[in-house]
């Protein structure tokens, strides 16, 4: 840490000299006119370059250099990535020379020069100008080793982006597969739309919220753990195919696949059931892996994963049965089922009702072992507030939740838009509620009077963002996958 110090105190020490030599280690005038890319599409392919080839104009930070008394080659990154200039003295000048050998790694340049490709056929820029633009105090992390501890990453990204070129390709990746689900969304006529993020009454999810206060209107608001309540009401105005991309709050733990600030993918679709919404889901995942893959096939965290449809289906109960040691006899009992959950370790209090009972079971048993993309299905009414019932059997619901690398990725449901039915079943949520259940639903009854009204048929589904972008960057954390992830006070 000593020698980081020294290391900060020689830079501050340049940009003093600077200033009082009237150079100014800030310059806001210099605009760049090419990429790295940009030099590389010219001249990537082409191993003789002509004498009168184009001047490029270019800007990056210094992350390498190799000096040679009157020359040095630097290499120069940028958005698109990195490109190597070779900077000698008897062109840019003494003057230019004595500047540019104060230069540091880290330092943001601005340069010009005549592309080359030097004796080793590398693809280079003669530089004819280069100047400073923004100083670095702080010294990039070491060549080899480079920024490598965890949390380090996570807590400074703006160094990880700088040094770590997988990191950057994973947030590349990230905003490539946002853009392809919107496309997609909107060559299939979905309309995307915002709605609050600040709500009087959190709803559409069980989750505990974050709360806080509007002083003006003196009233405590919460942050959205879910958009749901408000897309099905434009359903209920007629926009009957609706998506927004984005950020929910839940007040819960921090895991590797859980940060309480998340982006999902929310739809709905008027005149489609939970059925339809499969197969829709199936073509819009194929679609984005093979543009961002070129490929259906993958690996994530060491398993091969398979896009090729139709993707496995599973009832709740067949999912138990195929993957825990209980038989489909037992599993109908709920003594049984309870006395099979003591003995697989879930402490559940002897009231828990039957419907979460085999909820605890399945995502015990079952869940991490949903490798393959498995869509689950027949989801217990008692745990499914907002889903319409299954016409044959009033204890399930039609609905289905998709699990592919062992994690839930997606969930769907037919709506219930029966009003009636609703209300009974948001005060059931309350009476939970009372009880001190803190994820149950509120009490909504502007979203009751709007299905008074009439909301059509239709089906809706979230796609949590963040779990797709791990799935398909093969990331094994979501603080991989999202920048600036929440993180404990730094001691």
């Amino acid at each position: 840490m000593e020698e980081l110090h020294e290391l900060t105190l020689q830079r501050r020490r340049k940009v003093n000299k600077m200033w009082e030599e009237g150079i100014n280690p800030y310059p806001n005038d210099f605009t760049p006119r090419h990429t790295s890319a940009d030099l590389l599409a010219a001249y990537g392919e082409t191993t003789e370059i002509p004498e009168n080839a184009e001047s490029f104009v270019v800007a990056g930070r210094i992350m390498a250099r190799r000096s040679f008394g009157k020359a040095a080659f630097i290499q120069l990154q940028d958005r698109k990535g990195r490109m190597q200039l070779y900077v000698k003295k008897d062109v840019v000048g003494e003057e230019c020379f004595a500047l540019f050998e104060s230069f540091d790694l880290g330092d943001i340049v601005g340069a010009e020069g005549w592309p080359f490709r030097t004796k080793t056929g590398e693809l280079s820029l003669h530089v004819t100008a280069i100047r400073l633009l923004t100083k670095s105090f702080q010294p990039l992390p070491e060549k080899f080793h480079g920024l490598t501890d965890v949390e380090t990453r996570y807590r400074q990204r703006y160094v990880d982006l700088i040094v770590n070129p997988e990191s950057r390709d994973v947030f590349l990746k990230r905003s490539r597969i946002i853009t392809l689900i919107r496309d997609f969304m909107v060559k299939n006529d979905f309309l995307e739309v915002e709605t609050p993020m600040m709500q009087q009454i959190p709803g559409g999810a069980t989750a505990r919220p974050f709360t806080t206060h509007h002083n003006a209107l003196d009233m405590d608001l919460y942050l959205r753990i879910a958009p749901e309540l408000y897309l099905k009401r434009l359903v209920v105005g007629g926009f009957d195919r609706v998506f927004e991309i984005n950020r929910n709050f839940r007040n819960e733990g921090i895991s590797i696949r859980h940060n309480p600030e998340f982006t999902m993918m929310e739809f709905y679709r008027a005149y489609a059931t939970y059925e339809d919404l499969i197969t829709y889901t199936e073509e819009l995942l194929c679609h984005v892996a093979q543009e961002l893959l070129g490929s259906l096939e993958f690996t994530c965290q060491g398993e091969a994963i398979t896009f090729q449809r139709p993707w496995k289906r599973l009832t709740v109960k067949e999912a138990v049965v195929a993957y825990g040691d209980i038989d489909r006899k037992s599993l109908e009992d709920r003594d049984l089922l309870y006395a099979y959950a003591q003995k697989i370790g879930l402490g559940l209090p002897e009231s828990i009702s039957y419907g979460r009972l085999l909820m605890e079971v399945f995502e015990e048993v079952a869940e991490t072992k949903l490798i393959q993309p498995t869509f689950i299905t027949a989801y217990p009414t008692e745990v499914s507030p907002l889903s319409r019932k299954n016409d044959n059997d009033p204890e399930i619901v039609d609905r289905f939740e998709l699990y592919i690398a062992g994690r839930e990725l997606a969930n769907a449901f037919s709506e219930l838009n029966d009003p009636v039915d609703q209300k009974e079943r948001f005060l059931a949520q309350v009476a939970l509620k009372n009880k001190g259940d803190e994820e149950a639903h509120y009490m909504d009854e502007d979203y009751i009077r709007a299905l008074e009204y009439g909301m059509p048929p239709t089906a809706g589904e979230g796609i949590g963002i963040d779990r797709l972008v791990m799935l398909l960057t093969d990331s094994p954390s979501i603080r991989d996958v999202i920048l600036f992830p929440q993180l404990r006070k730094e001691k």
